[in-house]
């Protein structure tokens, strides 16, 4: 195999694919169109506060008792983690100009979730280091795949300087979500109608909301006996948790009732003022004290998001591999989160959809 296995996609399933076959001896490439890895994990800090810490704008969590594959990993890397802390009462809103009403939740009722020390950027960073240099190539976009008649590969990508170029390929594992890959990349010849059809169905996992996390010098809720916990039938967030560090600062983050279109309408400083009012109603005036605020609206990010994703979610999407036939068939191999069937949408689908397009790949290669 003189050409290499081109992995599109520098999110989990990439990286962790990427690093599979590398340590299989399989020659690879990675492209990712983003100027970082990682994809919809994302933690970060406040540029002006470090020292406060980073905070996940992506995924946060991972179960140990369900997830086998990323629980294995993580120890497997030496990578540092915490529980989620719920300790106290949650609160719930459920009405306009009424106080929010404080319940003690059974014991054992909240499912235990763990959390990365220096937030899943750890986790993403981690499965990079054992990729060999030179294999990721960020600000490459890829545009176009065409198949010849020989069976051979070309994938076409723009760069970040508007130049364009071609990668020759064995065969192309698309790390990416399925909508993403039906809009934005033009195949030759074309996919047959059933994949686009089951693509264009897979809504992309999280890309109509946003987070918000707001971070104060401590947890100060957990003085007067609260988790952090919250739900709301008010908004602007419809679900609010702790976020805060091990150990120094608090933070609590929501995910938002209100539609992607509302936010968008408002923009970004009103709906940031709606959060530290809802807050303030909440856990109390010191919720006014924030030390930063982060954002992240997913919906209006090109590289996860397409327009049938601002519809906000009704039920857990279905999941799994898109159908195989056609020309196609054994030359692409989709991975990614919404792939998987048991756990589409976690850091597990993730990790065992890059697992099972390694497999498929090696399986292939060991044919020739």
């Amino acid at each position: 195999m003189n050409n290499p296995v081109v992995i599109v996609g520098a999110g989990l399933s990439g990286l962790r694919a990427a690093s599979l076959l590398a340590a299989e001896g399989v020659k690879c490439k990675v492209l990712e169109a983003r100027d970082r890895i990682g994809g919809r994990v994302l933690s970060t800090s406040d540029p002006n506060r470090p020292d406060l810490g980073k905070f996940d704008l992506g995924p946060t969590w991972f179960w140990p008792q369900y997830e086998r594959t990323i629980t294995n990993l993580v120890k497997e890397l030496n990578l540092g983690t915490f529980a989620q802390y719920t300790k106290g009462a949650m609160l719930s809103e459920r009405f306009q100009n009424e106080p929010p009403e404080r319940y003690i939740l059974p014991e054992n009722s909240v499912e235990r979730s763990i959390r990365f020390i220096g937030g899943v950027q750890s986790l993403i960073d981690a499965v990079a280091d054992t990729i060999p240099s030179g294999i990721i190539e960020l600000e490459t976009r890829v545009t176009a795949i065409q198949l010849d008649e020989a069976g051979a590969i070309t994938v076409e990508a723009e760069l970040a300087d508007g130049k364009r170029k071609k990668v020759s390929a064995n065969s192309v594992i698309l790390a990416l979500p399925p909508r993403i890959v039906a809009r934005h990349i033009e195949f030759s010849p074309s996919l047959s109608p059933n994949i686009i059809t089951d693509l264009v169905s897979k809504p992309t996992w999280m890309a109509g909301q946003a987070k918000a996390v707001a971070i104060y010098d401590h947890p100060f809720w957990r003085e007067s006996g609260l988790s952090g916990f919250a739900t709301s039938w008010i908004g602007p967030l419809q679900e609010i948790h702790d976020a805060s560090p091990e150990t120094g600062s608090g933070a609590l983050f929501g995910f938002f009732g209100m539609p992607a279109k509302t936010r968008r309408e408002l923009g970004e400083d009103k709906v940031l003022n709606l959060v530290i009012n809802q807050l303030v109603r909440l856990f109390g005036t010191y919720a006014q004290d924030v030390k930063a605020i982060l954002y992240k609206d997913w919906s209006s990010n090109s590289e996860t998001a397409v327009e049938e994703d601002l519809d906000p979610l009704r039920d857990f999407p279905n999941y799994d591999q898109p159908p195989k036939s056609g020309v196609w068939e054994k030359k692409i191999i989709f991975a990614g989160t919404e792939t998987n069937s048991q756990f589409g949408g976690h850091l597990e689908g993730a990790l065992l959809a890059a697992e099972k397009a390694v497999f498929e790949i090696t399986n292939l290669n060991n044919k020739y």
